[in-house]
């Protein structure tokens, strides 16, 4: 099924005469949480394009997507993509979780499966922070912008670092979750822990879990748009083997601990959202959809007005997948804010 497809990859477009760059590691050694556990052995993936300019002040971070990596990120790098790699030098970072970087199922024991200490966006950002300055040597940023979670990545990148980049662009990001969002990522959490395959994560091969894969695709777009994608007779024919993947090639467990991240995802940080936005140092564009059935776009809305932010939103009816079918109008607009036009 083509929406099966695109669940996994909200933003792969085609590759041709985009560089692509090789999967390179950060040895971050231990890298202390937000709770106070640790994940030892913490490693996190990136790739990067292009080339720092003489005054390393070029660099652009891309983060990615729930249930996507770096290597997904290719496809936004180009001349006619989100970021060209003829003027900036890309780097785009695998977020803990995705199975590339350190994550329930890459860990060795004894933070194997379920035993992995529970993550936070924050987190996240932390580490990427640190392979930015440690790894890399870049003391600041031209840009950070991400899609879907890669958005959500960027609204804590903009209050944790505020002073480490120039420009900011959350795609279909929120700094906070609606109830509506919640409803959505728990009932996704239920399905996944009651899947009997499941085995409270202590299993010896991850299994399709293809119910979280149904409700996932039941808000990945709009009604509207699966109807006109999927008719009755191809829906009928193709959904038996869509199904049976379910999320595959992801892992239960990594999908589990990411749902559980986005959850608790909070850029007031336990404050309010008005306190978060004094933080802001950056020029901020903001991109949603009105119908993100996935990623409500009121959060997003209300804080660009708190940070006198550009905003624009897309009007499709694919919904959390409109950055990808209103790609033609979007990305020049993209690259003319990242060019300060």
């Amino acid at each position: 099924m083509k929406l099966a497809v695109l669940a996994l990859a909200v933003l792969t477009v085609p590759l041709a005469h985009v560089a692509r760059g090789q999967q390179k590691f950060a040895e971050l050694g231990t890298c202390k949480l937000t709770s106070g556990a640790e994940i030892q052995h913490c490693r996190i993936g990136y790739r990067t394009w292009g080339a720092l300019n003489a005054d390393r002040s070029n660099a652009v971070l891309l983060t990615t997507w729930f249930s996507g990596t770096s290597a997904n990120l290719a496809g936004s790098v180009g001349a006619d993509k989100l970021v060209d790699p003829g003027k900036y030098f890309i780097v785009g970072i695998d977020a803990l979780g995705d199975g590339v970087s350190s994550s329930p199922s890459s860990a060795p024991a004894p933070q194997h499966g379920p035993d992995f200490p529970a993550y936070t966006i924050q987190d996240m950002v932390s580490t990427q922070h640190r392979l930015v300055t440690e790894t890399l040597g870049i003391k600041h940023l031209h840009a950070v912008m991400g899609i879907s979670m890669g958005g959500i990545q960027t609204f804590e990148w903009l209050v944790d670092y505020p002073a480490m980049m120039d420009v900011a662009i959350p795609i279909v990001g929120s700094p906070r979750p609606t109830g509506y969002d919640l409803l959505l990522m728990r009932t996704e959490e239920d399905a996944l822990r009651s899947d009997p395959e499941f085995h409270q994560g202590r299993y010896e091969k991850s299994p399709p879990v293809p119910v979280v894969q149904a409700i996932h695709l039941l808000h990945l777009t709009t009604p509207a748009h699966f109807a006109a994608e999927e008719p009755p007779q191809k829906f009928l024919a193709e959904y038996p083997k869509a199904y049976a993947k379910g999320i595959l090639p992801v892992d239960a467990n990594d999908w589990l601990s990411g749902l559980v991240a986005i959850s608790a995802h909070d850029i007031g940080h336990g404050g309010s959202l008005e306190d978060a936005a004094k933080k802001v140092k950056a020029k901020v564009l903001i991109i949603n959809a009105a119908q993100d059935h996935m990623v409500n776009p009121k959060p997003a809305l209300d804080f660009a007005k708190l940070i006198h932010a550009k905003t624009i939103v897309l009007q499709s009816d694919c919904g959390h997948l409109a950055p990808g079918c209103e790609a033609a109008a979007l990305f020049p607009a993209i690259r003319n804010f990242l060019d300060g036009k």
